[in-house]
């Protein structure tokens, strides 16, 4: 639920994510790019299909070279394209497929494109290489995530009056802290960079040591390295073109439908395609190229989860919990309060995102603890494991690509003493900092986070290695109770929890990201200089285009997060009121909301373990408990969509794969790329006060005619 990883990034499978919870299988957006990599450019390949090989004559660049003026200018220009993106998707669904692909290809066209112009023109000084494409996605991936991690569709959108006034519960001043442009800019400074000093010191044990092979940082790898190719670079103009079709139709399709969006429920996106009662419970195809490309990138296994989770909730336990309006809870209650049907909308779907990220939690930690016993066992007594400052001897066993590929990723070092001092320093100065932004949150909090995030990022990227899991939403939310509780509900422990969030998601999440990008380096012979530094420039970045355009959207959109609206934030609410439960325990729950709460706690656990017993080939058809419980609080319309998208590639791969292998993630990234920058404009005409000309809407038959009998009387 959190960025798929933010690195693109689901659960359990690749190419998604689910905001909040980034305990997620991240991807590169294709599943048999994945494959490929690993077999063609991973650890140990044979001379046959030597990657290196291809590229033996191209002389590597030094690392300052591979950071170019250019490159930074097109990563700032799709850092803000994809900012808007992940921010259009935190604020309606949380769902975020991973946008790798997407980077490298488009940063692939664009100084593709600039250098050709340069050539012609007799001006070209530097020829793009693969190590500068990497250094785009970097950025670029970097950038954007930022609009993940800082939560504005979570934690931090949580803690504004906007969500506060949906619950009767810890609304008071003191655990409340309204969107401002100031304070969100100094808290992601403060709290981003961390993560990239703790782990560090250990790459060279992660990437060459131990061969972690980081399945989404190796499929990118392959990605650039195929660009870079003749054959690779003929397609992926083919792809650019194909992506810039989709992108101008959705695009178009978007500024169509503004123009009948003058007032609320009015639009396209009203309408009820599968009949009144099924609108009426949230089921409708709501004509959005957005998800219909969510789709496309997103497992199949993932839309059938979706669409089961929304037949579960919306068609049969809220019709059946809602009949019981006047004995479960009043019958004189809002919809909106949590003491009603909106209590078990909310909390159920807590129970189930709970319970499964605590077994993939124990899951990872397991195959993390594992995999270090038996990389420390099947250690020979006479190997010294490489550290910062110290190299690893060659071993002549090696294929050309794995010596070609150490000497030069261990030959730029990154000081272990430049690490540990940045660390401190940020420490230092942000336990100073948060607590002036926080005022539940003291500075004795921040240390203890601090002392224990090293530890904690150290498994997040050790295990991101195994399993391409982030667990970085697990450890936000072990933040939120423990940190909430000890601040206590007397002095805003619900604000001190989401503050706290914040700072152990931004640590955890950002160490394994780099280590992604260590790995995409160490496979395209880009530095692990360079690699940190535009890790760091497409951080600082994102710290200042995540807040403006979450600023945008806060300005231009007044009905922000409320519940039916075109932007609900539907995580806001979900983790304010983890932590509402967190410093207050369950007195806020309506009748029998605790028994159920613990059924579908349970029953995510379950499945999970069954799926894990069958093995991977049945598991394939048994469903994500996480992505089940994205629905639950706010409908099935998005999954509508998103199954349409699996339908279309579906139909696609049956009557040319290799055609749908190839361009179904540049036709899918095109549809979310046209829908997310229409945002763009249309925020900028609600600021100016241009408002839609016309309000289409669909009534029923009696409604209707009252409508003309009021209108002609």
């Amino acid at each position: 639920m959190e960025r798929a990883t933010r690195r693109g990034g689901g659960d359990a499978e690749n190419a998604f994510s689910i905001e909040p919870d980034q305990d997620q299988h991240n991807g590169n957006g294709n599943g048999n790019d994945e494959k490929k990599a690993v077999g063609l450019a991973g650890d140990g390949a044979d001379e046959a299909a030597s990657v290196e090989r291809v590229f033996e004559g191209k002389e590597v660049p030094p690392w300052q070279s591979q950071l170019t003026l250019r490159a930074f200018v097109v990563s700032f220009v799709l850092g803000v394209m994809f900012t808007f993106i992940v921010m259009k998707l935190n604020l309606t669904t949380g769902i975020i497929p991973s946008l790798n692909v997407s980077a490298g290809l488009l940063g692939f066209f664009f100084v593709k494109t600039w250098t050709k112009f340069l050539d012609k023109s007799g001006l070209l000084k530097q020829p793009f290489t693969r190590q500068e494409n990497t250094v785009i996605q970097t950025c670029v991936v970097a950038s954007s995530g930022i609009a993940f991690s800082g939560g504005f569709g979570s934690y931090l959108f949580g803690m504004s009056e906007h969500v506060a006034s949906q619950s009767t519960d810890a609304n008071d001043a003191q655990n409340i802290k309204n969107p401002a442009l100031g304070w969100m800019i100094g808290f992601l400074f403060v709290v981003s960079f961390l993560g990239l000093f703790s782990v560090v010191p250990l790459r060279k044990i992660m990437i060459i040591d131990f061969k972690l092979i980081y399945p989404s940082g190796t499929a990118t790898a392959y990605l650039i390295n195929s660009f870079h190719t003749p054959q690779g670079a003929k397609l992926a103009k083919k792809q650019v073109r194909s992506l810039g079709k989709f992108f101008s139709f959705s695009f178009l399709w978007g500024f169509f439908q503004w123009f009948f969006t003058a007032g609320d429920s009015c639009g396209f996106v009203n309408f009820p395609t599968l009949g009144l009662k099924a609108y009426e419970n949230r089921f409708y195809f709501d004509f959005s190229a957005t998800y219909v490309g969510v789709g496309m990138i997103c497992p199949y296994i993932i839309n059938i989860s979706l669409l089961v989770g929304a037949i579960l909730s919306w068609g049969i336990m809220w019709p059946l919990i809602n009949d019981r309006k006047g004995h479960w809870y009043s019958a004189e209650l809002k919809s909106s309060s949590l003491h009603g049907l909106q209590g078990y909308r909310v909390f159920i779907s807590i129970a189930m995102i709970l319970g499964d990220g605590l077994y993939n939690f124990f899951k990872v930690l397991g195959h993390t603890l594992f995999g270090l016993y038996h990389q420390m066992r099947d250690k020979n007594s006479g190997v010294v494991l490489p550290y910062a400052g110290r190299s690893s001897p060659a071993s002549p066993s090696l294929s050309f690509d794995d010596q070609r590929r150490t000497q030069l990723f261990l030959k730029d070092q990154i000081p272990t003493w430049f690490a540990v001092a940045g660390y401190v320093s940020i420490a230092i100065v942000s336990a100073i900092i948060l607590p002036q932004i926080f005022h539940p949150l003291k500075w004795y909090h921040v240390a203890v986070i601090y002392v224990f995030a090293p530890a904690l990022a150290f498994c997040n990227a050790y295990g991101c290695g195994l399993t391409d899991w982030s667990l970085a939403s697990t450890y936000g939310k072990l933040a939120i109770f423990t940190i909430g509780a000890w601040a206590g509900a007397s002095h805003g422990g619900v604000l001190a929890g989401l503050a706290a969030c914040g700072v152990m998601m931004n640590i955890v999440s950002t160490a394994s990201d780099l280590m992604q990008d260590f790995k995409t380096g160490y496979l395209t012979l880009a530095s692990p200089r360079s690699m940190f530094v535009s890790q760091v420039i497409g951080t600082a970045m994102g710290c200042v285009i995540s807040p403006c355009v979450f600023w945008l959207f806060y300005k231009a959109f007044p009905n922000l997060g409320v519940p039916g609206t075109t932007y609900p934030a539907p995580y806001a609410i979900v983790y304010r009121n983890m932590a509402i439960l967190g410093v207050e325990g369950f007195s806020a729950l309506p009748k029998n909301c605790l028994t159920l709460c613990y059924v579908f706690f349970i029953g995510a656990i379950v499945i999970n373990a069954f799926r894990d017993a069958i093995g991977k080939e049945r598991a394939k058809y048994i469903p994500l408990p996480m992505a089940m419980a994205i629905p639950f609080y706010i409908g099935g319309y998005f999954t509508i969509d998103m199954c349409i998208g699996s339908l279309i590639l579906f139909i696609w791969e049956k009557k040319n794969k290799a055609k749908a292998d190839a361009f179904g993630p540049a036709v899918a990234s095109g549809l979310i790329c046209g829908d997310g920058i229409w945002t763009l404009p249309s925020s900028i005409l609600a600021l100016a006060g241009v408002n839609p000309p016309i309000c289409m809407k669909f009534l029923s038959r009696k409604t209707n005619a009252k409508v003309d009998a009021f209108l002609g009387s």
